[in-house]
């Protein structure tokens, strides 16, 4: 069985989400990144980078135990391992592989640092605001126009892109979208939010994750104690 050390946000969602349209059994093990779990040197020899999440799978691609940190790497680990959510075909495949590439270079960066200063930020600066809500457009722009042409974001049949893309899209009210400004795009969304995989792998640790109210909790993941040397 699958161990993954995860939490409730985008990021763990994806892996979450993946395990479930896999249909691979899984079990889960909360890394409360506001209680500073990240940190545990557990954890660390898992995910040296401190992030969410992380996989063990004790049937490795050679038959031995294997463990995966960096979501993007664990989704096409999954998709390997299944046969799933990824064209076999070469064209296709890379089709595919460079808008997963532009989930985790663009859109989880982006509207991560769009998200942290409108909501997060102890300062409002509204250069950091500014500039970061408007590539947050200019990103849903990019795949609005995408799906335009396109059923789904790596082409006709949904796939690992997909799964990658969504969960950062749930938060956009956060991030200063307006619906109305990217039809396509809002289509794609509700399709993909209906469904059942997608339902059950957002709803994995959702009840135990709690709002960002105290200053521990933030120091954790956005002061010195994120710099610490480990």
């Amino acid at each position: 069985m699958i161990q993954v050390y995860s939490w409730a946000t985008p990021n763990g969602h994806k892996v979450h989400i993946m395990l479930e349209e896999c249909g691979l059994p899984y079990r889960v093990h909360p890394v409360d990144i506001g209680a500073g779990d990240q940190f545990d040197p557990a954890f660390l020899a898992i995910s040296p980078n401190n992030k969410i999440p992380a996989i063990t799978d004790p049937d490795g691609p050679d038959g031995q135990p294997i463990s995966l940190f960096e979501s993007g790497a664990i989704l096409l680990y999954l998709a390997g391992k299944t046969g799933r959510f990824l064209p076999a075909d070469t064209r296709g495949r890379y089709e595919v592989l460079q808008w997963l590439m532009f989930q985790m270079g663009g859109v989880g960066p982006m509207l991560g640092q769009a998200h942290h200063f409108r909501m997060y930020a102890p300062e409002k600066i509204p250069y950091a605001i500014d500039r970061y809500t408007n590539e947050a457009r200019r990103l849903y722009g990019v795949m609005d126009k995408r799906l335009a042409k396109s059923r789904y974001l790596g082409g006709p049949e949904y796939g690992v892109a997909d799964i990658a893309v969504f969960p950062w899209l749930r938060s956009w009210k956060n991030q200063g979208i307006d619906w109305a400004d990217y039809p396509h795009l809002r289509g794609w969304f509700d399709e993909i939010a209906a469904r059942p995989a997608v339902v059950r792998g957002c709803e994995v640790l959702a009840s135990a994750r709690k709002p960002l109210t105290d200053d521990k909790a933030r120091d954790l993941l956005f002061g010195k104690s994120q710099y610490e040397r480990r």
